[in-house]
């Protein structure tokens, strides 16, 4: 009996033994102490900071909820962008250039002219940000880079008469800090 109790605490410990994981560190000698190194993933928290006053909250809701409507036409702006820049770089001369942006800004507004007239003021204001943030270049300079330069003048002169400067530009450390942790929780499905 007592032969066959210890078979089977042999079978059950290298049982126990083979379903363990092994893991190898990176170990460091310190003073003749061994201190393990374990490298970790990076993990930023997102939080936003919600007022006390009820002006401040609905300000910051209002906010979400711009941030939310224009975000996808900047995501779009940059892709549209990249997928026409390499359009343009293929073409062979400045004719063909133009005829390839009056179609691209043809097809923008036949696509999206009416929703993009519905925006609001500030919903614009934060459009012109985002896009800066999607591309990596102003409003302005993109006008300029693909209409030419009388072209963004006129666009710049026409946005300043109604509140707008497509040269502003985008600071996710500073100004623009809420929005652009707004965004980072809208990738993450957060909100």
């Amino acid at each position: 009996m007592k032969r066959v109790l210890f078979i089977i605490v042999l079978l059950f410990s290298l049982a126990a033994g083979y379903s363990q994981k092994i893991i190898v560190l990176g170990a460091e000698v310190v003073e003749g102490d061994t201190i393990p190194q374990i490298n970790l993933d990076e993990v930023e928290i997102l939080t936003l900071r919600v007022p006390k006053s009820y002006r401040g909250r609905r300000r910051l809701t209002r906010l979400v909820k711009n941030v939310k409507k224009v975000y996808p036409y900047a995501k779009l702006a940059g892709a549209k962008l990249r997928q026409y820049d390499h359009l343009l770089q293929q073409a062979k001369n400045d004719r063909e250039r133009k005829k390839l942006m009056k179609q691209a800004e043809k097809e923008i507004n036949e696509e999206y002219g009416g929703e993009l007239k519905d925006l609001t003021f500030t919903q614009g204001k934060i459009l012109i940000k985002l896009i800066d943030r999607e591309t990596g270049e102003t409003s302005f300079n993109l006008v300029q880079e693909l209409r030419g330069n009388f072209t963004a003048f006129f666009y710049q002169a026409f946005a300043r008469v109604w509140g707008y400067n497509l040269k502003v530009r985008y600071d996710p450390k500073g100004e623009d800090k809420t929005i652009e942790t707004i965004v980072k929780m809208i990738d993450l499905g957060q909100i």
